[in-house]
């Protein structure tokens, strides 16, 4: 394990956890950018983690993947240290980073062939292997493309096969769908949900709130390089949130009274620049009160309560702030 000054790994990880993080510490001269967090991936789940830019999430997955040590802590990968047998590890991992960085120089199935031979496969498993993954990523029909004519999403299905060639125990996939349209992120998140059925463990990192709630068996919330809450969705969302979320919009500011009668009703608000979110266990009979109050929104929404509203409740801002 990689431990701090001092430790001793008196502790030994269990051989049906992926990935063990105590205590762990990433520092850059005096910037924090981890400062002391605790998970545990079980192998064959998929474990989330969310924050906005700058929480941490990118440094905790470049320790993961063994190419920035870490500062303090225990971490163990695949049952391995890091620092000491970061090559062993790496060979068993799948990476998929946030830029892709495919070569566009050769063909779609090239990319796959050439970096096989990496892990030291043989040219004719190589291409057999290429095929197969090409099938399974939908790329068969442009396997004898150049790489730039690709789309966004084909870019990003090429950079998950190839994340595979080794047949990875675990995947780890950093902001996978930033820049996707809806459709090119369903047929991805299609991709993951297959490998995680081929008892595949991933760990993602992702800026979408639906993206983890669609995808992960348990997730973490960071801010500011700590954990903010750890749980399943469902567990998060029933720990810090109502049931539903009433959304209102009003023609310029929100009216003052709104607060006091809100707070005296036993409801949570939060005000957002372009609306006002009413937290209630039933987002109708909250917005009948609020009508019967004389406050009146030019738009209305009641809504089920999201991971997007735990972020809130728990940093007191909007993902994208």
């Amino acid at each position: 394990m990689t431990m701090a000054s001092g430790e001793s790994d008196q502790n030994p990880i269990p051989d049906d956890i992926a990935v063990e993080a105590v205590d762990l510490h990433k520092h850059f001269g005096d910037f924090i950018a981890v400062g002391g967090i605790s998970f545990s991936v079980p192998l064959g789940q998929t474990f989330a983690i969310l924050g906005p830019n700058g929480a941490g999430k990118s440094s905790t997955m470049k320790m993961v993947t063994t190419v920035s040590p870490a500062t303090s802590g225990r971490l163990s990968v695949l049952g391995m240290d890091p620092v000491r047998d970061g090559r062993s590890i790496r060979a068993r991992l799948g990476v998929v980073p946030q830029e892709d960085i495919l070569d566009t120089e050769m063909t779609v199935r090239q990319n796959l062939v050439m970096y096989s031979r990496y892990f030291g496969i043989s040219w004719s498993d190589a291409k057999a292997k290429a095929d197969a993954l090409l099938n399974f990523v939908q790329l068969t029909e442009r396997a004898n493309d150049k790489v730039d004519p690709l789309s966004g999403g084909m870019k990003r299905r090429l950079t998950i096969a190839r994340a595979l060639v080794n047949d990875p125990s675990l995947v780890l996939l950093d902001e996978p769908t930033t820049g996707l349209d809806p459709q090119a992120r369903h047929l991805l998140w299609e991709r993951l949900y297959q490998l995680k059925d081929q008892g595949v463990s991933l760990l993602l990192t992702t800026h979408y709130m639906d993206e983890a709630e669609q995808l992960a068996d348990r997730l973490m919330v960071m801010d500011k390089g700590i954990i903010a809450a750890e749980g399943t969705p469902a567990e998060l969302i029933s720990q810090h949130c109502s049931r539903e979320v009433l959304e209102l919009r009003f023609q310029g500011h929100e009216p003052a009274e709104l607060a006091r009668i809100a707070t005296a009703a036993q409801l949570r608000t939060e005000t957002l620049p372009d609306r006002t979110l009413v937290y209630a266990d039933d987002g109708d009979a909250a917005l009948a009160h609020l009508q019967a109050q004389n406050i009146r929104p030019t738009g209305t929404l009641v809504r089920r309560a999201t991971l997007e509203d735990v972020f809130l409740a728990l940093t007191g801002r909007s993902l994208d702030e």
